[in-house]
Parts: structure tokens; sequence; C-alpha cells
């Protein structure tokens, strides 16, 4: 079983899509796509500095982009029915986004302008009031988590491979700096808010007012969701649960443990990877882990996608022949962690 990940905000770096811009057709696509957007994408893909892009309502639809793009070479979306034991597809917060998408659970278009919606509103609404977020990096889980309601802070991401994000108003993160949990690091992150907390409800009620009007399709793969690990197949819920994880934690934790029970065995991060296939690695032991940072790791990944999904199911694979699949010459080529 194959399970394609899509990462989240933070992970955007300056100049992602400048490998990407000469492939046939790229350009034109990020053309259209930041209609869609309402963001240039090639300029704050291929020329924007960090300080930029690190504006949520730019990074968001940049990531998703990022992995749409990587996607399409791939050949997905998906164009007919893939059973849960050929494919998963899970997306880390804003990354859900992506993952609906390959699924077929949205357009590309839908899920560019969703996601710019929420870039948007988000970025609104974490100016309301100064809050932030610390990563905690050891301890005992349950019990930094216990010490975060002590301080009224969420456990916004819990990541597994001992990682959790807290996330509240600034004066309380000075006092979990001032009084950690035993044996944690700590280390501030430079994001705009408290993400996936109440003080997103602002931007959820934005994405659910809009979201009524959207019409989502039938996924053809599953969804991991964010909220609880939880295996998504019907379109509406999988709509509803993109609108509520905003301001709800991220247990990617309880997703990768699915992982690890419906026995994946391959992983491909889309860009912008390298995060969630480093949390992999260690969550996830003698599985195969491939991080797609550049064009040149697209044909060790349609390898992974032709043995696992068949090329019957997907679009064709762009830029280059036919990939060989296990079958053809026994043996896996360039996949290996």
């Amino acid at each position: 079983m194959l399970a394609i990940l899509a990462p989240g905000q933070g992970a955007q770096t300056p100049g992602q899509l400048r490998a990407w811009r000469d492939l046939p057709g790229v350009e034109d696509r990020l053309r259209w796509w930041s209609a869609a957007a309402g963001v240039d994408l090639l300029e704050v893909g291929c020329d924007a500095p960090a300080e930029t892009i690190r504006d949520t309502a730019i990074a968001q639809p940049l990531i998703v982009a990022s992995g749409l793009l990587a996607a399409e070479q791939l050949g997905l979306p998906l164009t007919t029915p893939v059973g849960t034991d050929a494919l998963i597809l899970a997306g880390h917060s804003v990354g859900e986004i992506t993952a609906a998408a390959l699924a077929g659970g949205l357009s590309v278009e839908q899920a560019l302008t969703l996601v710019a919606l929420r870039g948007r509103a988000m970025a609104e609404a974490s100016a309301r009031a100064a809050t932030g977020m610390t990563a905690l990096l050891g301890g005992d889980p349950e019990a930094v988590a216990a010490r975060l309601a002590e301080l009224d802070l969420t456990a916004a991401n819990r990541n597994g491979a001992g990682q959790i994000v807290a996330a509240g108003t600034m004066s309380d993160l000075a006092r979990l700096a001032q009084e950690p949990p035993t044996g944690v690091r700590l280390r501030s992150l430079s994001v705009a808010g408290a993400f996936h907390t109440h003080h997103m409800e602002p931007a959820r009620a934005a994405l659910a007012a809009v979201a009524g009007g959207l019409r989502p399709a039938a996924p053809v793969a599953a969804v991991l969701s964010n909220a609880d690990g939880a295996l998504v197949t019907d379109a509406s819920e999988l709509l509803s649960r993109l609108v509520a994880q905003v301001a709800a934690p991220v247990r990617w934790d309880l997703c990768l443990a699915t992982l690890r029970e419906l026995g994946v065995d391959a992983v491909i991060e889309l860009p912008p990877a390298g995060t969630l296939a480093g949390i992999a690695r260690r969550e996830l032991p003698g599985v195969r882990i491939l991080a797609v940072k550049s064009p040149d790791d697209l044909a060790a990944a349609r390898e992974l996608v032709a043995e696992h999904v068949g090329i019957d199911q997907v679009r064709g694979l762009p830029d280059g022949p036919r990939p060989r699949s296990a079958a053809d010459d026994g043996a896996l080529v360039g996949a290996q962690a």
C-alpha cells in the first residue's frame, strides 16, 4: 500500500518552484492557477524572499500549488476508484486540501480557491490578537498535553516522533517558556498566530459561509482526516472536515497510527517535501520513504505509483516513457529511503 502525503505551512522555501518551471506546460499551468488563487504563484514560488512567503495568505496557496503540480507530473489526480488496500492520501493541516484534490473530492480550481480563502481568513484571524506557536520536543506526550492545558494552551499539532506544537496567546507561551515540562526542549515557531485553536474560529466561520456553495465529488481514494486519523470517502464529510480542522488540533500522530495499522509499505511526500518524510522515517520503520524535492525525484516516484496503483488508473505519466513496474524487472529503482 502506498501513502501520498502533502505537507503543511512552514514547509515552504524560497524558490521552491524554480526547478519545476521549465517542465513542459508548467508555466502556463501556474499562470492559470494564479488566477484561481489570486496569488502570482510564479513570482512567489520562484523569486520572492522568505519573508514574503511566510505570509499565511501567500504560503498556503503556494504550498498546495506545489503539491498539485508535482502530483500532476505523477499522473494524479486519479480517474477511477482505488481501494484502500492500494493507496491512501493524507495532508498535514493545509496539505489536507491538496490530498482532497488528489483524491478527486475537489477539482484543482476548487482547491486553489478554497486554500486562498483559507489563507486570507487565517491571516485576518491571526491579526486579532497576539498569538503564536511553540514546538515542544521530547517528553511524555500525555504529560506535555496536560501541562499545556494547565497554561490555557492548546496542543495544536501532535505530530508523533516526540513533537507537540503548543498554540495560544503570547503571554501564555511566555509562561510555558518559563516553566516548561520536564525533559522537553522548546522552539518558538515563526508563524502568524495560534493555528488550529479557538483563535481561528473566525477563519472557520468564513470557510463555512462559502462551503455550502461547493459541490465536492465523491473521492476515488480515501483521505486520512487530521481530526482523528479516520479514513474519509464521503464527499460532504470530507468538505466539512476541511472546514472544521482550521480551528481544531491536527492529530498527525493518529494519521501515522492508521498508516501503520493499514500496513503501508511505501510513502511519497509531495513538495515542498522533507518534514513529513522525516517524521515517517522515525515513525514507520521499514517503510520505503521518498521525498519529492525536485523534478529529479519524479522517476522514482512514478515507479512507486505504477507499482501500487497501476497505470490504468491514472491520467497518464507525462515527461517520460511508461514507467516500469516491479513486474517488469523484479526490482524497485530509486525509492529506498
